[in-house]
């Protein structure tokens, strides 16, 4: 079991589209937690996601609450501007799942308190924060050089 990716009610679908390419170019799966931002259409997501999104192991979930009822293994590592710890310093393992809050609020509270932990991408002095697909991309790259998961 590897590192798998997980987006709540994602907002862009351009930077959902990035998110699958990089996955499915990892070779990691990601979940969707819905609802989206935007309408998910076969049209749309091939535009935004090219010609990868068949090589991506998707699960689309009706709600925050279906995912964790279905989040069997793994802990799940909030990548959020409010961690604590730099996403460097984490200790990952095979099997966490990273999650993503949306583009435009992040996620509510109550998911943030309940994850198992929070890290954060350090930024220079002044800025906000990066763009949710380059989180993804170098949370990611950091998981997988920790775990021997970058494909062979």
């Amino acid at each position: 079991m590897t590192i798998r990716l997980a987006l709540y009610e994602p907002d862009i679908p351009q930077n959902t589209g990035s998110i699958l390419r990089t996955a499915a170019c990892l070779g990691v799966g990601v979940d969707i937690i819905e609802p989206c931002g935007f309408v998910w259409d076969e049209k749309r997501m091939r535009r935004a996601g090219m010609d990868y999104l068949d090589k991506v192991d998707l699960k689309r979930h009706a709600s925050w609450q279906d995912f964790q009822s279905n989040h069997t293994e793994g802990r799940i590592v909030l990548l959020t501007t409010k961690g604590a710890v730099p996403h460097t310093e984490f200790a990952y393992q095979a099997g966490d799942i990273l999650l993503l809050g949306r583009e435009s609020a992040g996620v509510p509270d109550d998911v943030h308190n309940s994850v198992d932990a929070r890290v954060i991408v350090p930024v220079a002095s002044g800025m906000r924060s990066l763009n949710v697909a380059v989180t993804a991309g170098v949370v990611l790259g950091e998981a997988l050089r920790q775990v021997g998961g970058f494909p062979a």
